[in-house]
Order: structure tokens, then sequence, then C-alpha cells
């Protein structure tokens, strides 16, 4: 037998754990395992001129990410019950829509708040969930919250 599978996209919004709370409780009846991904990418700046560019995060971004994460994580299990579900933590480096489509490929479920941390107040939806909505590998969610980020 298959294993079950949902993925969700988690970047640390309200929204987002949101998106993970209803996740989690829907892999409990269905007896799936709930994989959390979270995507980053290094902004770079000019370092000097013909220099190039260098990152501007802290060269710790992959552990704040990876904290980011983890608080979100602990935070949706709590509000959801703490459900049996078990629970794999993915981050990866890219583009959250691409990223988050190629982790989805063969999932049962693709699950994402409605909005991002760069949500807009008068958006419905945003970016992320947007392209997603037309270009997802598997069912899609997008979980509506009134939530501003909590």
């Amino acid at each position: 037998m298959t294993e079950r599978r949902i993925v969700v996209g988690v970047e640390g919004s309200g929204y987002a754990r949101a998106a993970l709370i209803w996740a989690l409780e829907e892999a409990q009846h269905r007896s799936a395992v709930v994989e959390v991904v979270t995507c980053y990418s290094p902004t770079y700046v000019p370092a000097a001129p013909d220099l190039g560019y260098v990152p501007l995060d802290p060269l710790d971004l992959v552990n704040e990410v990876e904290k980011l994460q983890g608080e979100v994580i602990e935070s949706a299990l709590e509000a959801a019950g703490h459900p049996e579900v078990e629970v794999r933590r993915t981050m990866r480096k890219g583009r959250p829509t691409e990223t988050l489509m190629a982790i989805a490929e063969g999932a049962d479920m693709l699950v994402v708040g409605n909005r991002g941390r760069g949500g807009f107040a008068g958006l419905r939806l945003g970016s992320v969930s947007q392209a997603i909505a037309h270009h997802s590998p598997c069912p899609l969610v997008i979980v509506r919250t009134g939530l501003a980020d909590g």
C-alpha cells in the first residue's frame, strides 16, 4: 500500500499556521503523513563596484528558517490537540511556487494558506496560492482565514 501524503507550505505567517492546523486534522482522518515544506532564498546586494553581489541575509539563514518552521509546527500541533500524525520537515532553497509543486508531485493533497508573509490586506489570494491554483500537480486546498498574522 502506498503512503498517503499531505504537503503543506509554511513560511511563518498566521495563514500558513492555519493551513497546517487544517492539514494535521485532515491527515488524522486520512491516516496520512504531513510534509511541512518551507522555502527560502538568500537576498543578494551589490558588494562594491565590480565586485558582484554578496548575500544580505545572515550566514545562519538556514538555522533561522529551521527555527521558524519548528515554531510554526509546534504551535500548530498544540492548536490541533497533538494528533497522532507523522510530521516531516522539508526545507528547500528556491522559489515557493515551483518548489511546492515539485515536492507535491504524487502527494494526495497540497495545502496552503490564502495569503503569505507578503500579503496585502485587500488581496483574497497570495501570489503563491494563486499560481499553485492554476498548476497544482495534485488536489489543492487553500485554507482561508481572516487572520492578520497570529
